[in-house]
C-alpha cells in the first residue's frame, strides 16, 4: 500500500510518500516539501502569526492534493515543538483541521524521542545491541537509550539548532561572547540530561539522525547524500570541534558554500554543531553513526503495524484498506494515529 507521513517541523513541512507492506522495508515513492521555519513566524508573545499560519494551511492543503494525486491509501499527520509549544498551538491545529481537513497529531517531545528511537532500532537490528540515539530538530534536541524496540529511557531538550540561533546568537558572524555563553548553557542541560540517563556501557551503537547531523558529518568528510542511504557515514567528535571553531567564524552566506549545508540551515549550523559536541562529549562518545531513518519512518513503521495488529492488513494483500481511522496505542501511551 502507499502511505503519507505528513510531518510539520520547525524547519521544514514534508510529505513524504512510501510504498510498504508488512516484512518489507518501506521504500520511498515520492515527497513534497517546502522550506517553512515556524519558529521565525512567532511574535513577541510566542505565538505563531497570521503569516505563519497562512503558509502552513497553504501547505497542507497542497499536501493532501499530492496525496491525493499520487493515490496515497493512508497518511499520518503529526507536528512537533514549533506548534506544541506555541502561545496559540491549539488554535493553530483547530485552524488547520477546519480548513483542510487534517488533523495533526501534537507529539510529545518524548514520544518524538521514542519514535525516533524505534526507527533507527528497526534499521538497526537486534544485533546493535544497546541504542544511543541524538536527534537535532529546529526546535527541540531528543536523546533516547535503550535494549529493546522502544527506549528504556527518551528524553526532549529545548536546543534546538533554529530556536538557539534565534534566541542566542542574534549576531551573522556570532559575538564570541554569545558563542560562549551559548556554549555553558547547552553544557548545562545536557549534564542534567546525562545525570537522568543510566549508564551507557558498552557494548553500544551511538546513532544520530536528522538533517544537522548529516549535514555535520557531510562536513567532516561522509558521503554526499546521493551516494544514497546505504554507506555507512560517521561523525567523530574530534573532527566536529575543528569545524565548531570554523562554523563560529564565518557568516552565513560562507557556510551556505559549504558542503551539505543548505542556505536555509546555514545560520543555525554552528548551534546545531555546539549541541552534537556537547552532547558526544557528555555522553563519552568518540564517534557516531549517522541512520538515515528517523521519526516520519518510525511512524510509518509504526502505522504498519497497527494496520496489522486491527487486521487491515495481511502478508498476502491489502484488503479494503481505504483511510481508516486508528485511534490506538499500539506504541506508546497516548500516540493516536488517526486519520480523520
Amino acid at each position: 500500500m502507499r502511505l503519507g507521513v505528513l510531518d510539520i517541523g520547525s524547519n521544514t513541512v514534508h510529505l513524504l510518500l512510501v510504498d510498504a507492506h508488512p516484512g518489507a522495508r518501506p521504500t520511498a515513492y515520492a515527497d513534497h516539501k517546502r522550506s517553512l521555519p515556524l519558529i521565525r513566524f512567532l511574535d513577541a508573545e510566542g505565538a505563531i502569526s497570521e503569516e505563519g499560519q497562512r503558509e502552513l494551511v497553504d501547505f497542507i492543503q497542497e499536501a493532501v492534493a499530492f496525496a491525493e494525486e499520487n493515490r496515497a491509501e493512508d497518511m499520518v499527520s503529526f507536528c512537533t515543538s514549533a506548534i506544541r509549544e506555541a502561545a496559540n498551538g491549539k488554535a493553530v491545529l483547530a485552524r488547520v483541521e477546519e480548513q483542510t481537513g487534517v488533523h495533526l497529531v501534537e507529539l510529545s517531545g518524548e514520544q518524538e524521542s521514542a519514535m525516533t528511537y524505534f526507527a533507527v532500532r528497526r534499521w538497526q537490528g537486534w544485533d546493535a545491541g544497546s541504542i544511543l540515539n541524538f536527534d537535532i530538530g529546529g526546535g527541540s534536541f531528543e536523546i533516547a537509550y535503550g535494549q529493546d524496540e522502544l527506549p528504556s529511557h527518551a528524553v526532549s531538550l529545548p536546543l534546538g539548532a533554529g530556536r538557539l540561533t534565534r534566541d542566542r546568537l542574534p549576531d551573522d558572524p556570532p559575538h564570541p561572547r554569545d558563542v560562549k555563553q551559548l556554549r555553558k548553557y547547552v553544557s548545562t542541560h545536557m549534564e542534567a540530561a546525562f545525570a537522568s540517563f543510566p549508564p551507557v556501557t558498552p557494548p553500544v551503537v551511538v546513532t544520530a539522525t536528522s538533517k544537522t547531523f548529516r549535514s555535520l558529518a557531510r562536513l567532516t568528510g561522509a558521503a554526499p547524500s546521493a551516494a544514497g542511504p546505504f554507506v555507512k557515514r560517521h561523525l567523530r567528535a574530534d573532527d566536529l570541534h575543528l569545524w565548531v571553531n570554523r562554523l563560529a567564524a564565518m557568516p552565513s552566506a560562507e557556510r551556505a558554500d559549504l558542503p551539505g549545508v543548505s542556505e536555509v540551515r546555514a545560520q543555525q549550523m554552528l548551534a546545531g554543531a555546539i549541541v552534537a559536541l556537547t552532547a558526544m562529549r557528555t555522553f563519552g562518545v568518540v564517534q557516531l553513526e549517522i541512520c538515515p531513518w528517523a521519526l516520519r519512518e518510525g511512524l510509518i513503521l509504526n502505522r504498519l503495524d497497527a494496520l496489522m495488529l486491527e487486521g487491515h492488513l495481511t502478508r498476502d494483500g491489502v484488503p479494503g484498506v481505504g483511510r481508516v481511522d486508528l485511534n490506538t496505542d499500539t506504541l506508546l501511551p497516548g500516540l493516536r494515529l488517526g486519520v480523520r
